[in-house]
């Protein structure tokens, strides 16, 4: 099961990313950085990773000065929003009815020790997810397993850039939604996201969600564009059925609504930022391809 959590922000990660600090002029490049131009406008869209650690930081400085330039930051959707809105997003699209749940109901008997055993790992109650439907805890636990990794969703570089924006009193406005996104999973019946939660205890279990974790962060900390590309076909070859998930709900299903919202910014403003998942920016459906089938210049920096 590939890392969903790379592609679609974590629900109540309220990020408390590092302060601002020069970016030394030798900082070096990460994800990846394209400049997209049409009608005399300029928009720079940069590829984040929805978890981070504090030596992501500070940013290359063709990314914090493009941020400086820009009137408007994009994002998939604002970690640093509305926190009432993210919480009846969450209680709508991520927990049970009253009565309802708990997820292990969802999943085969085998797998239930097996969740449990997790839970003990990483030291969660049980009856603090039992409200969760299962692709919310599918979740939890991968976002746990991201910690025991070094990487956490409270130092997300999409909420950097959006604290950095406001500090600079830039408006950050948003690609999608936190319901939006939330719905993408909740759409699936029960007994699939049972399918989806299995998968994702089988991915920690066998270490391949531990080994994408580390794959993708050491990617994106270098703008290795040669590995990410390499990512994206794995993500393409998963045939798990948490792995047909990502790839065609989470990746080709977004792509072309975020090259919509991308280029309707481009057409309103003269300079411009966007900051998306950086595998949305990877492949022959890519957001940088859709644009250029529009007719935009797209030229990849790093």
């Amino acid at each position: 099961m590939f890392c969903l959590f790379f592609l679609a922000a974590p629900p109540a990660a309220r990020a408390e990313a590092p302060a601002q600090a020069a970016a030394p002029a030798g900082a070096p490049n990460r994800g990846a950085l394209f400049k997209v131009e049409g009608g005399g406008h300029t928009l720079y869209l940069f590829g984040t990773i929805h978890v981070g650690a504090a030596d992501f930081y500070p940013l290359e400085p063709r990314v914090t000065a493009a941020l400086e330039r820009a009137s408007v930051l994009a994002l998939e959707v604002d970690p640093n929003g509305d926190p009432a809105a993210a919480a009846q997003a969450l209680r709508r699209h991520g927990l049970y009815a009253a009565g309802a749940g708990p997820a292990a109901a969802d999943i085969a008997p085998a797998f239930r020790p097996r969740l449990a055993k997790l839970l003990r790992q990483y030291g969660i109650a049980p009856e603090s997810v039992a409200p969760m439907k299962p692709w919310l805890l599918a979740s939890v636990l991968a976002v746990s397993e991201f910690a025991a990794q070094g990487y956490q969703a409270g130092l997300a570089v999409d909420s950097y850039l959006s604290r950095q924006a406001r500090e600079r009193r830039i408006p950050v406005l948003e690609l999608e939604s936190m319901a939006g996104q939330m719905a993408l999973f909740d759409r699936m019946t029960a007994a699939e996201q049972g399918r989806f939660l299995e998968d994702g205890i089988a991915a920690i279990e066998d270490q391949e969600q531990a080994v994408q974790a580390r794959q993708i962060a050491q990617a994106w900390r270098t703008a290795d564009t040669a590995a990410f590309a390499a990512l994206a076909r794995q993500a393409a070859a998963d045939t798990s059925f948490a792995g047909q998930f990502v790839q065609k709900v989470l990746l080709d299903g977004r792509n072309p609504a975020l090259a919509d919202g991308i280029a309707a910014l481009l057409a309103r403003e003269r300079d411009s930022m966007a900051a998306i998942g950086v595998l949305h920016l990877v492949g022959a459906d890519s957001v940088p391809a859709l644009l250029k089938r529009r007719g935009l210049r797209v030229e990849q920096v790093y």
